[in-house]
């Protein structure tokens, strides 16, 4: 058995007709903790979507693999079905729809299963007493008059509780404290066991001094231009990526 969970290959993506994506390449295994850097406009977001396929962004070209299957063209519904989840960099505020009833939702979307609300509700309390959430949270409608910290908190939560097979972590630590940030590095190492994985998307290494990784991959204009180990992001912290580009 295969212990590949993500492959794109030559992956190439359009927004509003002009190319942000220009032949993209990452295999990612399973257990494995990924992480992509590089500075704003350099396609980082725009990666994670077409992942998902997201209409907004269009495939020119490549294709993406997940768990031995093509799913580069899939609705990004059956993708999630599929074992993907992703956190926003601002999540969205839902008024009327508690904490519980969203996750309660995802995990029948997902599971295709009924959720037993009694031991449902004890799960995510005691996922929200290690995120240092307020378990009052729970009937509060989804991210409304939450903090940026608790809404990242939120996305980890949600992870935790739905169990993907990948989790895309889109500027999880954007905006965060340093006990916030240990908080969410927390949730990652919660959350990753050998069978799934991890891709971290972020500009900076806030995230990284209180994580282990894998790899790092630094994205420049659309394209990997490098990929090393934790060092790799060090290198950055001290240098910049101004090194990267051409």
């Amino acid at each position: 058995m295969s212990n590949q969970l993500l492959k794109i290959e030559n992956l190439c993506v359009n927004v509003d007709k002009k190319q942000i994506l220009k032949g993209i390449n990452l295999e990612i295994n399973k257990g494995e903790i990924h992480v992509i850097m590089g500075p704003n406009g350099s396609g980082k977001t725009t990666t994670a979507n077409a992942i998902l396929n997201n209409p907004l962004y269009t495939k020119t070209s490549g294709s993406v693999l997940f768990d031995g299957k093509d799913i580069t063209n899939l609705k990004t519904d059956e993708i999630a079905r599929n074992g993907i989840f992703m956190s926003f960099q601002l999540p969205e505020e839902i008024p009327g729809i508690s904490v519980t009833n969203f996750l309660k939702y995802a995990k029948n979307k997902i599971t295709e299963k009924p959720v037993k609300i009694f031991e449902f509700k004890k799960e995510i309390k005691t996922y929200m007493e290690e995120l240092k959430m307020n378990p009052e949270y729970m009937e509060r409608s989804l991210n409304v008059g939450f903090s940026g910290g608790e809404k990242k908190k939120n996305e980890i939560l949600q992870m935790l509780v739905l169990n993907p097979k990948l989790a895309i972590l889109d500027e999880t630590d954007s905006g965060l404290d340093v006990d916030a940030i240990k908080t969410v590095s927390k949730g990652i190492e919660m959350f990753k066991n050998k069978k799934n994985a991890v891709l971290i998307i972020t500009h900076n290494t806030k995230i990284l001094h209180s994580l282990k990784v894998d790899y790092v991959h630094v994205l420049i204009d659309g394209k990997i231009v490098k990929t090393g180990n934790q060092e790799l992001a060090k290198k950055i912290e001290e240098n910049g990526y101004e090194q990267y580009k051409k």
